[in-house]
C-alpha cells in the first residue's frame, strides 16, 4: 500500500507541474497578443528582406598612369512578387521607365514552379538602367511598393585599345555560382577574359548587405537589429598594368586589317609592354550595355574570330627566329663554334632531300650565317646535335637538345598571369618513335627541318618575345607578366620577380647578336632599320598552302643595355621583312624616342591601308630559309 501511495503522489505532481507550464505559456501569449502593442506591430513585418550593396569593381591603369578600365554605374530594379501593391499606377511606371504594359507584364510574370524564382524573394524586374532613366524614376519609387533600386558598376574604357590584354565581364553562371561557395548570387558579374578574369579575385571587391524589416506591403518597417547585422562594401583593388597605351595603340593600328599578333616586352622586368590580337574590337561595346548581346554575336559570326587572342593562345611555326637559339645550345653543347663557316650550295642537300635557301654568300661564322638566315648552316647545326651521340642514338641527342630548348621557355606555357595560354609545341622523341614505329632506327636527317624552325616547331607570340628578352639578356629572362603594381600593397607573384636561366653561357651571345645586328643593317631585316638606335633582329617568312605567307620577326633593342624585346607575327604578311619588320621597327622607334618623325608616316600609312586578312584564316605553315 505504501508503494501505491508514492506512485500516487507523484503522479499528482507531473500532473500539477504540466498545469503550471500550460498556464504559464497561456498568460504568456496573451500578453504578447493583447496587451503588449510593441509585439503585435512586430509581427505584423513579416520580412526581412537582405539588400546588397555592390561594391565598386578595382580599376586597372597603364604603366604610365593612364586609366585603362573605369566603373560606370547602372541600375537594376528588383522586385518582390507578393509586395505589389496590385493598384498600382501601372501606366506612370511604364512611362517612367520607357516601357509599355507588355514589357512589363512579361518582366513580372516568372515561372513561380521552378526553383529559379519565387514570389516571396527579390528578382530583377530591369538591368542596366541608364542614370538619366534611373534619376526620373527614383523620384516616384516610394509610389510602387515592391520595387527597390540596386546600383551596378559596369566597365568603360577610355582609351578604346587593349580589349583582349583587358578582357571582359560577363554574368554568373550555375557553375560559377556553385563552386563559388557563396561568393557569387544569381546575376552577379564576374571577369570572363584577359586580366579582368586573372586578377577577379582582387578586382570584385567584397558585397555589404543591408537588413531591412518590411511589412507584407513591401513598407519599410525598420533596420532589422538595428543594423547591427549590416555590412559596408570593400571596394575591389586597382591594378596598375605593365602596358603602355601608346604604344598598345600603335601597335593596334599598324595591325589593322592583318591577322596575327604583336607583343613586347621589357627584358630588364619581363613586363609586358604591349599586347596586341589581331583582329581586334572596341572593348567599350563589350562592357555590359543593352546592346553587348547584338555585338557578341556578330564577333562570334565573324570569320577571322576577333574574340581569340593570338599572343598567347595561336600556335605558330617560328621559321628562321628559331635559329639564334640552335646556334646559341649548339655552341654551350660544344659542337659547334661560332667561327665554323660552310658553303651553302643554294640550300641542305642529303640524298633526295633538299631543303632550300635563298641565294646568299658562303657563310664564314655563325655571324654571316644568321646574317644570311642560311638554312644549310642551321641544318648542319641542328645534325651536329642530334648526332652527337652516334647518328643511331638521334633520340637521345633529340631529347638532350630539347632539355636546352625548354630552358628558353618553350614547349611549355611560360606562366604569364594571363588566362588561357597554350604550350606551343617542341616535338619529341616519343613523337618520333610513334611516327616511324615501323622503323627501328629514326634519324637526324628524317628530322632536320626542326633546326631551321619548320617541321613540328610551333611558338606562341609571346614566347617568340620572350626569345629575344633572353637573347638581349645574354641568357635569362624574367616571366613574362601584365600587372606592375597591385595597389593595396599586395606584392605580385614571385615568380615575377625571380630570374630564368637558359642555360646558356653570356660569352656565346656576342656571334648570335652580332649576326642579328647585320640582319637589320644589312641583311634580310633593313626594314627594321632606325636612325641612332641599333637595333638586332631576325626575320621569319613561313608558307602557307591556302594563301600567302606569313611575316614574322623577332628584335630587341638598342643593343646594349636593351629596353624593348618585340615579336610580330603577320599571318599571310608575306616575307618577313615586309610587315613584321617595320612594324617592329615603328614600335622600337615609339617606345624609345616616345613619338614617331612626321618622315615615318609614310610607313605608318602603308602599313594601316595593306589589308590582309581574310576569312580563309590560317591553315598549315612551313617555314622559309629566311
Amino acid at each position: 500500500m505504501a508503494n501505491l501511495d508514492i506512485n500516487r503522489d507523484r503522479q499528482y505532481t507531473i500532473m500539477g507541474v504540466f498545469t503550471l507550464t500550460a498556464l504559464i505559456m497561456l498568460f504568456r501569449a496573451a500578453q504578447l497578443q493583447l496587451i503588449d502593442s510593441s509585439y503585435r506591430s512586430k509581427a505584423e513585418a513579416i520580412t526581412i528582406e537582405k539588400d546588397v550593396i555592390y561594391p565598386s569593381r578595382g580599376v586597372i591603369y597603364d604603366r604610365n598612369g593612364a586609366l585603362l578600365v573605369y566603373n560606370n554605374p547602372l541600375y537594376d530594379l528588383m522586385v518582390t512578387y507578393k509586395h505589389i501593391d496590385k493598384n498600382m499606377d501601372t501606366f506612370k511606371f511604364c512611362r517612367l521607365l520607357g516601357i509599355d504594359t507588355v514589357a512589363f507584364k512579361t518582366n513580372l510574370n516568372k515561372n513561380w514552379a521552378s526553383k529559379k524564382f519565387s514570389k516571396s524573394l527579390p528578382f530583377a524586374f530591369q538591368t542596366m538602367i541608364q542614370p538619366e532613366v534611373y534619376a526620373r524614376f527614383q523620384e516616384s519609387l516610394s509610389e510602387f511598393p515592391g520595387f527597390f533600386v540596386v546600383v551596378r558598376n559596369v566597365r568603360g574604357f577610355p582609351q578604346r585599345n587593349g580589349a583582349h590584354a583587358l578582357g571582359y565581364l560577363s554574368e554568373v553562371n550555375e557553375k560559377q555560382i556553385t563552386d563559388s561557395l557563396g561568393v557569387y548570387e544569381s546575376g552577379d558579374y564576374i571577369g570572363s577574359s584577359g586580366l579582368e578574369k586573372q586578377y577577379e579575385y582582387l578586382l570584385r571587391g567584397r558585397k555589404g548587405y543591408r537588413y531591412i524589416l518590411k511589412d507584407k506591403l513591401g513598407r519599410l518597417v525598420g533596420p532589422w537589429k538595428n543594423g547591427a547585422s549590416d555590412s559596408s562594401a570593400t571596394p575591389g583593388t586597382d591594378l596598375v598594368s605593365t602596358i603602355d597605351i601608346k604604344l598598345q595603340a600603335l601597335g593596334e593600328r599598324l595591325m589593322t586589317g592583318k591577322i596575327g599578333a604583336v607583343v613586347a616586352i621589357e627584358p630588364s622586368s619581363g613586363e609586358i609592354l604591349a599586347m596586341v590580337s589581331s583582329p581586334t574590337y572596341d572593348p567599350e561595346r563589350m562592357s555590359i550595355n543593352k546592346g553587348r548581346s547584338d555585338m557578341i554575336r556578330s564577333l562570334m559570326r565573324d570569320s577571322l574570330k576577333p574574340l581569340f587572342d593570338r599572343t598567347s593562345k595561336a600556335e605558330y611555326p617560328p621559321g628562321s627566329i628559331f635559329k639564334p637559339m640552335m646556334g646559341l645550345i649548339a655552341m654551350q653543347q660544344g659542337v659547334w663554334s661560332a667561327g665554323n663557316g660552310t658553303g651553302c650550295a643554294h640550300g641542305f642537300h642529303y640524298g633526295s632531300l633538299t631543303i632550300k635557301c635563298h641565294g646568299h654568300p658562303s657563310a664564314g661564322s655563325m655571324s654571316e650565317a644568321i646574317a644570311h638566315s642560311c638554312n644549310n648552316y642551321f641544318c648542319l647545326v641542328f645534325r651536329a646535335m642530334v648526332d652527337r651521340y652516334g647518328i643511331r642514338s638521334a633520340r637521345q641527342g633529340l631529347d638532350t637538345l630539347n632539355s636546352m630548348i625548354y630552358k628558353f621557355g618553350m614547349g611549355r606555357p611560360l606562366g604569364i598571369d594571363f588566362p588561357g595560354e597554350k604550350d606551343g609545341n617542341i616535338p619529341t622523341s616519343k613523337y618520333y618513335d610513334r611516327v616511324y614505329k615501323r622503323d627501328k632506327f629514326w634519324y637526324s636527317t628524317g628530322i632536320v627541318s626542326l633546326g631551321i624552325g619548320q617541321g613540328e616547331n610551333q611558338m606562341t607570340s609571346v614566347q617568340m618575345a620572350n626569345l629575344g628578352a633572353v637573347i638581349a639578356n645574354r641568357g635569362w629572362y624574367y616571366t613574362p607578366h601584365l600587372v606592375k603594381e597591385i595597389k593595396n600593397g599586395q606584392k605580385i607573384q614571385a615568380k615575377y620577380i625571380q630570374r630564368q636561366s637558359s642555360g646558356i653561357d653570356a660569352g656565346h651571345f656576342e656571334s648570335v647578336i652580332d649576326g642579328m645586328r647585320q640582319v637589320i643593317e644589312s641583311g634580310t631585316g633593313s626594314n627594321a632599320r632606325l636612325d641612332g638606335i641599333t637595333i638586332c633582329g631576325k626575320t621569319g617568312t613561313s608558307q602557307n598552302p591556302h594563301g600567302a605567307d606569313s611575316s614574322v620577326f623577332m628584335a630587341f633593342a638598342p643593343k646594349d643595355d636593351p629596353k624593348i624585346a618585340i615579336a610580330v607575327y603577320v599571318e599571310n604578311g608575306g616575307w618577313g621583312n615586309d610587315f613584321a619588320a617595320p612594324i617592329s621597327g615603328l614600335m622600337v622607334e615609339q617606345y624609345l624616342k616616345g613619338s614617331l618623325p612626321l618622315h615615318r608616316q609614310g610607313v605608318i600609312s602603308r602599313m594601316e591601308r595593306s589589308h590582309l586578312a581574310h576569312a580563309s584564316g590560317r591553315g598549315y605553315y612551313v617555314s622559309k630559309a629566311q
